[in-house]
């Protein structure tokens, strides 16, 4: 017996013989059990926050393994998108190219750690194959009404030269990029989740495992709330203020109306 582990000469032995058995793959027999990790962003190589995320989902897989059930553990990469696009431009290659040589190494570097994934299951979000089925379902929403255009105000990030969500700013500047945001008004897809928030709200009620934050978090991208519309006319101007509230009865008591700085009605305003 060796008196020091040496990993290099030990563990690629036995992960052969693992693909070879096909250990991991799914077995069609006995209660199933799902588990899947967010997949990476394929813009560079792993570091230890990935080891220690794929981790976990790997010790859950094992786990339900071992206590016989039949697992599905996959792994895919997400593909499209600005930290792949980002990576690319700074190697001055094309992002198609530049995504399949960091796929490559990202699934060598998982395979060395030894993580239980069915790789016969594998895929890439920047496949044709893939994300032919995003279209289509984009289309059978839009047939049913459920998308639609229209113009909103949204984060432009100059430096990344795309629309970067709320969560994506920090102090005025792109997390990304670190330029200075910019408020634009744009034409939008939008999707009328209103439809599904009640339904949405209560699956929200039986994810008792996740963090209060994150939950929170959902509850306000859902963003249901009932009331009703104010309008409030402008002295002097043919302007008229529209406020949202949920507390119509207390309208009396209103003392004054704050306007955003802008807010499109504020050239009338001022």
């Amino acid at each position: 017996m060796q008196e020091r582990y040496e990993p290099k000469s030990i563990e690629p032995k036995w992960q052969q013989r693992w693909e070879e058995q096909g250990l991991f793959k799914l077995q069609g027999r006995g209660e199933k059990r799902y588990i899947l990790e967010m997949f990476p962003y394929p813009s560079g190589k792993m570091h230890m926050g990935h080891v220690r995320n794929y981790l976990i989902g790997d010790v859950l897989a094992r786990y339900y393994r071992a206590r016989g059930f039949d697992v599905l553990h996959p792994m895919g990469w997400d593909a499209l998108g600005l930290p792949a696009e980002n990576a690319a431009i700074q190697d001055g290659r094309h992002p198609a190219e530049r995504t399949r040589e960091n796929v490559a190494h990202f699934r060598a570097e998982m395979k060395s750690v030894g993580y239980s994934y069915e790789w016969e299951r594998e895929l890439a979000t920047s496949d044709p194959e893939y994300y032919r089925w995003n279209q289509w379902f984009f289309l059978k929403m839009r047939e049913m009404g459920l998308v639609y255009r229209r113009w909103s105000r949204v984060n432009w990030c100059p430096g990344c030269a795309t629309v970067i969500a709320n969560e994506q700013v920090k102090d005025g500047l792109c997390e990304r990029s670190g330029d200075p945001v910019v408020v634009r008004k744009m034409p939008q897809w939008a999707f009328r989740i209103s439809r599904y928030s009640e339904r949405l709200l209560q699956g929200l009620d039986t994810l008792t495992e996740w963090p209060e934050r994150v939950t929170s978090m959902q509850r306000n991208w859902i963003g249901k709330s009932e009331g009703a519309e104010i309008v409030f006319k402008v002295d002097g101007s043919d302007a008229e203020l529209k406020v949202f509230t949920t507390r119509a009865d207390t309208l009396f008591g209103v003392t004054y109306v704050v306007v955003a700085p802008d807010h499109p009605l504020m050239p009338k305003l001022v």
